[in-house]
Parts: C-alpha cells; sequence; structure tokens
C-alpha cells in the first residue's frame, strides 16, 4: 500500500469520517471489510440479518431469522462457551471482542473477527448486536496498513493526519518525540488538546489554517512558527513551522488534513530571549512606578503582590518579621524558628495554593530549617526550579500546607529577602503552578529589585507608622475619659485618627464642670500634625481646664488661650468654647475660628449657629465675642472639627447641609447618632482626624 493510501485507510479505521451528505458513496475500505451485522433477541434467536452476513455465513435471512444463533453458527464443542459468554454480555452489558471459529452453511469453518454488544430497545428489551468480519481479509489489511506506517515512520519529519474534526488519526514517531506524548494518547483527541501547552493563539491560528486547506484544498506550506512546550523538553520553549495538505479519497471526499512539522527552536530562540528581555525590564519598570505609592505597611505589601501576580507568578505572598512591626518583641535567635506576620497574598486563579499561604495578618511560626527562615536568616535570595515533595515541605509552613501546594501543582519557587538600610524585614515568597515555566536565575535579579524597593517603602512605612502611633498614643492620652453624667446634661463623643498614611493630627475635644452646675463644652483643633501637634492640644487642653476654673467668660478664656497659642513656635489653633447653665436654659458660646456649632431643636430644622467667627487661636490682638442662645431641655449642641465634614471632592456649604440633614432627627439616642454622622459622613480615605462631641439639655433630674 502507497503512502497516499495509508492515511486515508487509517481515516476510515478510526470511523470518525462523517458523511458530507445522503449522496456519498460507501467507503472502499467498508466493502473491503464486509461487515456483517445480526441481531440476536435475549433468547439468542436471529431477529435481524444483514447482506453481509450472508456473504460471510453463507445462509440467507430467511434460513436464519428465527433460529437460535448458537447452532446455526457455531460447533457444537463450543456450545457451551457461547451460550456462556452470551449470558454474560446480556446479564452484565459488558461487550465481547475477539476472533472466533464460525460454522459456516456448508460446514466449512472460517475465523471470523467478532464484536459483540448488548442493546436496549425503547420498550426496555435487551438485544444482542454482533458484528464480524472475515478475520484473514482483517489481518492483511492490518500488514498493509503497518507497511505504510513504517515506511513514514522514517521520516525526520513530524507527520500527522486529522480528521474534518481535526481529532488526531495518526502521528508518526517523530511527531511524537517532539509533542513528548505517545502516539496513542494523540489518536482520538482534538488538536487543541494535544496542543494545551502551546500559546493558545498560536495553536487557534492553527487551527485556522487547518480549516481553510480542509475547506479550499489548497495546501500552506511551512507557515509561521506555532511555539509552546512539549512533555519531551517542558522546560523550553520550542517553535515549529507547519505544512498542511488536504487528504481526499478516490471519489474526491475530503477524509481530514496532513500535517508536517519541522522544529525551528533555534533559529527562535534569538528573537524570544530579545522579547524576554524587554518583559522584564518593563515588569522593573512597572515595579518602579506602582510600589510605594503610600506610607502603608499593608498597602506597599499589596502592591508588591500586584506587580508581580500574574505577571511573575502564579501566587506572591509577602510576610515580614514580627519583631520588625513589633518593637517589643524581641528578634528570634539563630537557629530558632521565626515568627512570621503575614501582610499580602495574591493569586492569578483560584488555587489551593493560596490556603497554603498564611492569610494577611496572621502570625505564624516557620521552623529553622523551613526556606523562608533560612531566607530571612542569611539574607539571601532561595531558588527552587523544580520543586519536589521534599521542597514542599520545606517551602510550606507545615504538612498541611505542603499538601495543598502539591495538590495546586507547585513546581517551581522563589524566596527573596526584603532587606532595607542593612535590616532583613521579611521575604517575598513566589510560586509557579500553571505557569509551567521554572524560575531561573533572570527571574530571580528581578524579584530582588522589585523586593529591594518594596523592602525601602516598607521600612519607611513602618519608621512612619511607629511615629504616628506614639502620636497618637500621646493624643489618645492627653482626650478625656468619657464624659461623666452632669445635672441637666446628657454627652455622648468621639475620637477618630486620620487613617495610617497620614500623621495623626490635633483634634480634641473637652467637658469640664463648673460652679453652679454648669458645664463648660470645648472642641478645638490644632494646625500641624505629628507629636508635637498633639504635645500642643496637650498644653491648650491643659490651660482650658485652669481657665475654665476661673470662671471666665467664653471670650476670656479664649483671649487667654489665644496668648499662650501666640507664645508657642509655629503653631495656631481653632477652638468653640460654651458654658451651659441648666438654671437659666441658657448656652454661652463664643468661636475662635473654628466652623460653627450646630443647634437641634425638637420642632425646628437643625440650624448653624450664626457666632461672631473670630480669629484662630496664637493669631493675637483680635478681641472675641461671646454669644448667649436658649438651650431648654431637649435641646442639642452639636460641637465637631473640621475632619468630620470637609473633604477633596464636595464643598463645605454641601457637607455641612448634609450634616443639617443627618441631625434632623432630635430624640435619636445620642451614641447612635454619633455613630450615623462618622457612617455617613466619614470616609476611611479622609486625611484629618475628627473630634465630636455633642450635649442634650435635660431636666436636671432626667435619666437621659
Amino acid at each position: 500500500m502507497s503512502q497516499a493510501e495509508w492515511a486515508p485507510a487509517h481515516l476510515g479505521r478510526t470511523g470518525t469520517e462523517r458523511p458530507e451528505d445522503e449522496s456519498s458513496q460507501p467507503s472502499g475500505l467498508m466493502e473491503l471489510l464486509g461487515v456483517a451485522a445480526v441481531l440476536l433477541d435475549a433468547e439468542g434467536r436471529v431477529t435481524l440479518w444483514s447482506p453481509q452476513a450472508e456473504q460471510l455465513y453463507g445462509y440467507t435471512a430467511e434460513e436464519a431469522l428465527g433460529e437460535y444463533a448458537a447452532q446455526l453458527l457455531v460447533h457444537e464443542e463450543h456450545w457451551d462457551w457461547v451460550v456462556k459468554t452470551f449470558t454474560d454480555v446480556m446479564d452484565t452489558g459488558q461487550s465481547w471482542a475477539g476472533t472466533f471459529p464460525i460454522r459456516r452453511k456448508d460446514g466449512s469453518t472460517r475465523l471470523v473477527e467478532l464484536r459483540n454488544m448488548r442493546l436496549l430497545d425503547d420498550h426496555g428489551d435487551f438485544y444482542a448486536l454482533g458484528l464480524g468480519t472475515d478475520s484473514p481479509t482483517l489481518r492483511e489489511l492490518e500488514r498493509d496498513v503497518a507497511l505504510s506506517t513504517r515506511l513514514i515512520s522514517q521520516s525526520p519529519i513530524g507527520i500527522a493526519t486529522l480528521d474534518t474534526e481535526l481529532r488526531y488519526v495518526a502521528v508518526n514517531p517523530a511527531l511524537e518525540r517532539i509533542h513528548g506524548i505517545p502516539a496513542k494518547e494523540h489518536i482520538g483527541r482534538h488538536y487543541r488538546e494535544v496542543m494545551s501547552d502551546a500559546e493558545f493563539e498560536a495553536a487557534e491560528a492553527a487551527e485556522a489554517r487547518m480549516r481553510k486547506v480542509l475547506r479550499t484544498g489548497i495546501p500552506l506550506v511551512e507557515e509561521s512558527p506555532l511555539v509552546g512546550r512539549t512533555q519531551a523538553d517542558p522546560d523550553h520553549q520550542h517553535a515549529w513551522t507547519i505544512s498542511l495538505f488536504r487528504l481526499e479519497d478516490t471519489q474526491g471526499r475530503v477524509l481530514g488534513v496532513a500535517e508536517l512539522v519541522v522544529d525551528v527552536t533555534e533559529r527562535y530562540k534569538a528573537a524570544k530571549e530579545a522579547s524576554e528581555t524587554r518583559r522584564r525590564l518593563t515588569l522593573i519598570a512597572d515595579g518602579s512606578a506602582r510600589i510605594g505609592t503610600s506610607l502603608e505597611v499593608d498597602q506597599t505589601a499589596r502592591e508588591l503582590t500586584d506587580v508581580t501576580v500574574p505577571a511573575f507568578a502564579d501566587v506572591a505572598a509577602v510576610d515580614v518579621l514580627d519583631s520588625v512591626l513589633d518593637e517589643h518583641r524581641p528578634a528570634s535567635r539563630e537557629g530558632a524558628p521565626a515568627l512570621f506576620r503575614a501582610l499580602a497574598v495574591k493569586a492569578a486563579y483560584p488555587t489551593d495554593a493560596v490556603r497554603a499561604a498564611d492569610p494577611p495578618g496572621r502570625l505564624t511560626t516557620y521552623d529553622a530549617d523551613r526556606l523562608a527562615t533560612r531566607c530571612v536568616r542569611t539574607g539571601r535570595p532561595i531558588l527552587v526550579r523544580h520543586a519536589d515533595g521534599n521542597d514542599l515541605s520545606c517551602i510550606a509552613r507545615d504538612d498541611q500546607a505542603a499538601t495543598l501546594l502539591a495538590r495546586a501543582g507547585v513546581h517551581s519557587y522563589l524566596a527573596v529577602p526584603l532587606a532595607a538600610r542593612g535590616t532583613i524585614l521579611g521575604f517575598l515568597g513566589l510560586t509557579r503552578a500553571r505557569d509551567p515555566r521554572p524560575f531561573d536565575e533572570d527571574d530571580m535579579a528581578i524579584a530582588v529589585e522589585l523586593a529591594s524597593r518594596a523592602a525601602v517603602c516598607i521600612d519607611n512605612a513602618r519608621a512612619h507608622q511607629s511615629v504616628r502611633n506614639a502620636a497618637e498614643a500621646l493624643q489618645r492620652s492627653l482626650l478625656p475619659d468619657p464624659p461623666p453624667r452632669l445635672p441637666g446634661l446628657r454627652l455622648a463623643s468621639r475620637y477618630q485618627p486620620a487613617q495610617a498614611a497620614y500623621e495623626v493630627g490635633g483634634d480634641w475635644y473637652d467637658v469640664l464642670p463648673l460652679d453652679g452646675q454648669r458645664t463648660a463644652l470645648v472642641v478645638g483643633d490644632v494646625m500641624g500634625s505629628g507629636i508635637d501637634a498633639a504635645a500642643t492640644m496637650g498644653r491648650l487642653r491643659t490651660a482650658t481646664t485652669a481657665f475654665a476654673d476661673l470662671d471666665l467668660d467664653p471670650a476670656q478664656v479664649l483671649h487667654h488661650l489665644d496668648t499662650i497659642t501666640s507664645r508657642l513656635e509655629q503653631y495656631i489653633a481653632t477652638c468653640v468654647y460654651a458654658v451651659y447653665d441648666p438654671r437659666h436654659a441658657e448656652c454661652h458660646l463664643a468661636n475662635a475660628g473654628h466652623l460653627p456649632p450646630v443647634l437641634v431643636r425638637r420642632g425646628e430644622r437643625p440650624r448653624l449657629l450664626d457666632l461672631p467667627p473670630g480669629p484662630p487661636l496664637g493669631v493675637g490682638g483680635i478681641p472675641f465675642e461671646t454669644t448667649t442662645v436658649a438651650f431648654a431641655p431637649g435641646d442639642q449642641l452639636v460641637l465637631y472639627t473640621d475632619g468630620l465634614v470637609e473633604t477633596r471632592e464636595h464643598s463645605i456649604d454641601e457637607r455641612l447641609k448634609t450634616l443639617l440633614q443627618l441631625l434632623d432627627t432630635p430624640d435619636s439616642p445620642l451614641e447612635e447618632t454619633c455613630d450615623r454622622l462618622l457612617h455617613d459622613l466619614r470616609h476611611p480615605a479622609n486625611h484629618d482626624d475628627v473630634a465630636l462631641l455633642i450635649a442634650r439639655a435635660c431636666p436636671s433630674t432626667a435619666e437621659g
């Protein structure tokens, strides 16, 4: 049999070819084989008999129908075996196949290749279908196919035949070696399944070419390369040129497509290396632009994982030594386990590898033999090109995590220390699972560059956070305890610092009992931020308490505070000072450049008190004025700092209007009102802190 006949014969043998229309001629191969079909009922009697069965067995349909097949076609010495085999097929539904000596009508014996199977009709009745062909004829055909296969197998070029649905029908050894997949694992599989390791767009383009050849019959020779990896060499990319030819039978019917594959990897490598260099430079540039946009440790860690996933790794995790973030926790000794705090973890897709990593915020101890511990102890990156079970055990925190990594298919790992200013802060862990490329030295150099930038930013952020924490602790220590229960007054207050990326401000509030059942209510804001602003706030609060004890008018108190503030270098402050007198149901107020308080009264809309604004404290030389307003039981006075209402997106008038709308519920509990104001007006990204104080007048004997 010629080489041209080899592929069509195999195509027909697989049964994947379908006629293009009802007028298609039968396959010459099927005519050559003369496959006979016989249908038996559950009792073993013949119910259907094909013309090919008459040719193969010698009986006409009239002679065979209704007869027991065993008695008709089987020598007596084989009856027991045949009956048992027939019973097994009918009882279990398991098909039987093999070569069997059939007794023909003329008494001669003929070796027949049989396939017997159970069928079920729409009434629930079982039948047995027997398909048979002459065994010597089949063997001769197989020898011819073996000869053509042998000829093609000598070719150094990869050769494959695919049917019209682009399913593999045959491949030669050269293509087996190119793909790294045995021929039997090609057969019947779609082209895209076998080429799943190739780049998707390239494989899709190759499919489009095949369909064009099937449609037009015009060959395509050495089109642009298909690039990918194979099971034969999974560590390296290969490139192949592909030539395609349409296959037809003698009647012109399209049977499929022949594919000729030539390896052109060496020619492709030079262009690939240049492209890879550009990709890595782009990744470093991206990291320089995206890492370190804030002074938050957690945010910087997330930015590092965002840059590396999915462009560089399938999963990235950032963990720091807990002693770096907690100055009161001593560093672990050499040879001892290391305690890490997870900051960020990101995956390119859902995977068990994420569960193997520690969720952000969790403290985890890694033994001394773990790669994470070794990385931070030595200050050197650790590269595991091809991770096996032992490697995964050293990568993971424990055996359960190692199992998750194995289940996720992790095959390559890279641990890079986060080093800044001579201090090892933690490490960046990178894994690849779905990405088939193992990490290499070039990847390690990129990871070190990205980790170094992130480490400096994390170190800056933790230093900033340390100072900020000290300022916040100082400020909170200077704020009063929860407001006391005072005659004729119910109080609620809140203090909320700015987000971690900004310094603590100098906002404060105070509630001071005075003689005659009166109460002083104070809210102020020192301009600036940090420890100095918090310390200045503490001085003003102490001074306010002292002047309040002197029973001074609110304007006089602000005058003295102005004098003190003017002596403080580079600081000014705003303040509202109010004195509530329950005996006269009045409130006396003075304002030093602060936002106006809100008066909430039943039956009326909340309104901003029209107080003479006065200059900020520290300006000096300008008098303050005291304003008196009625403040009867049920009335509320809301004092606040600008952090509650000022934003960069809205005007102050809009925000004050929103504040008044939110306060239009005069009977709401004061604590709920505080929470509602912070929830609706305060954004987590606001860069200023907030002090809020709400006072409600009530009869001195009432329970607030």
